[in-house]
């Protein structure tokens, strides 16, 4: 049995694609060494290449394709699921004011950039990151500072789509709704990648084990166990429940044709940049 490691977050979406991977499927070939982090570490982790597999931004796949191959399922892509651009304090976008990211390189902070760039800047290219007035938090971090009102503006992702209205914050731009008018392609979140390394076949039967994980997860009655809510950062039994439904879909188990169309044309972007 072969030895691989693995990493993806504790976000319910995460957890529910890969809890019976993880805990091993009858007759699989591998056995996972498993790193659990929040996005941005393990796209750092991937960009540094000491994960075989891993789940990461969809945005952060240009800096990474000569070693790591994007696999047809496991990832986050949809419609309707976007990450949210809010205020602490008002219904109006202030310039003047920082916006905290979860991460240089998320698909969140991409997003943001294209959002601008279309509506706020003169220019209709993307803007580099040094010319936007932003700052860098881990995801809870971002959502925290809001909350307590230390950050005015933040985009938000993960199960803090959930929470906003009655955490009582105020919505500038819904950044997956803008890309979808924009693009009419569905919000190329994360992907799942593997190790090119590895070879074609052992790739190939991760994918296979991705998408029997899956499969396990779609079939059972209730679909979070004790593992998901463990790992979760969040204690609402209904948002778990929520964020499965919203970010795990058809395109986790198969990307294609409409999938792949919307991740060429977020790679296109982070090309250009």
């Amino acid at each position: 049995m072969k030895t691989l490691s693995l990493g993806i977050s504790t976000c319910p979406n995460d957890t529910f694609i890969y809890e019976a991977l993880i805990e091993g499927l009858e007759n699989s070939p591998f056995q996972w060494d498993v790193h659990f982090a929040d996005v941005q570490t393990l796209n750092e982790m991937v960009r540094r290449g000491e994960l075989d597999v891993a789940k990461v931004s969809a945005q952060v796949y240009p800096k990474v394709d000569q070693e790591y191959k994007c696999l047809g399922c496991g990832g986050a892509i949809g419609y309707g699921c976007g990450p949210l651009f809010l205020s602490a304090v008002s219904d109006q976008y202030n310039p003047e004011l920082p916006v905290v990211l979860p991460g240089a390189e998320t698909t969140a902070a991409l997003l943001y950039r294209f959002w601008h760039s279309r509506t706020q800047a003169c220019s209709k290219g993307i803007e580099p990151m040094a010319n936007l007035n932003v700052k860098f938090a881990l995801f809870d971090q971002v959502y925290r500072s809001l909350l307590s009102k230390e950050a005015s503006q933040g985009v938000v992702i993960h199960e803090h789509r959930f929470t906003w209205k009655q955490d009582g914050l105020h919505l500038l731009q819904d950044l997956g709704a803008f890309w979808e008018q924009e693009t009419g392609t569905p919000i190329p979140l994360g992907i799942a990648v593997a190790r090119k390394s590895l070879g074609e076949e052992t790739i190939s039967l991760v994918e296979a084990e991705i998408r029997k994980s899956l499969a396990v997860a779609r079939s059972r009655k209730d679909p979070v166990t004790p593992f998901i809510d463990e790992k979760a950062q969040i204690s609402s039994r209904e948002v778990m429940v929520s964020h499965i439904n919203m970010f795990v879909n058809d395109f986790s188990e198969n990307v294609g044709e409409r999938g792949w169309a919307a991740l060429e044309n977020l790679w296109r972007l982070v090309r250009c940049v």
